[in-house]
């Protein structure tokens, strides 16, 4: 018996980030990718979360099919992103996560994921396991819902 066919998708992509040295321009450069993303991603009713990691990023995208392929299309074209390159792209039978879109970057709070997670000799390479990318991007969710005094996702 076939699998039903479902419009939810996800997609796991990783890119070399083009943003600035200076660290408050780099800052400034974040916040408005967040605004922005924010903004078009609850209007298109995607979930997100996008990891910066040095000048790396990962994102996990989840949505209607139609919505991720444009939102993915945007992305590819943003001249913030280049060397952009999917990971997996696949149907979901439901949404992990509950943001419309989320960013972290490696710092104090979570360095020790970004750690296990060991992504950057990967993104370096070229070669990011999608299990560690959706991993780090979990235990991020995670910790940031426990310290919101959530203990359990019902999606």
């Amino acid at each position: 018996m076939r699998a039903k066919r479902t419009s939810l998708v996800h997609i796991i992509y990783f890119s070399r980030l083009t943003l600035s040295s200076d660290p408050a321009k780099r800052s400034a450069q974040v916040d408005d990718i967040t605004r922005v993303a924010q903004k078009k991603n609850e209007f298109a009713v995607i979930t997100s979360l996008l990891m910066i990691e040095g000048n790396f990023a990962a994102q996990v995208i989840e949505g209607e099919r139609t919505s991720v392929h444009e939102t993915f299309d945007r992305i590819a074209a943003d001249p913030r992103h280049r060397e952009v390159q999917i990971c997996e792209w696949r149907e979901i039978a439901k949404r992990e996560f509950v943001n419309s879109f989320k960013c972290a970057q490696r710092g104090g709070a979570n360095d020790s994921h970004f750690a296990k997670a060991n992504l950057l000799p990967m993104f370096q390479r070229g070669t990011p396991k999608t299990s560690a990318i959706l991993s780090l991007a979990m235990a991020i969710q995670a910790d940031a819902m426990s310290r919101q005094g959530i203990d359990h996702l019902f999606v």
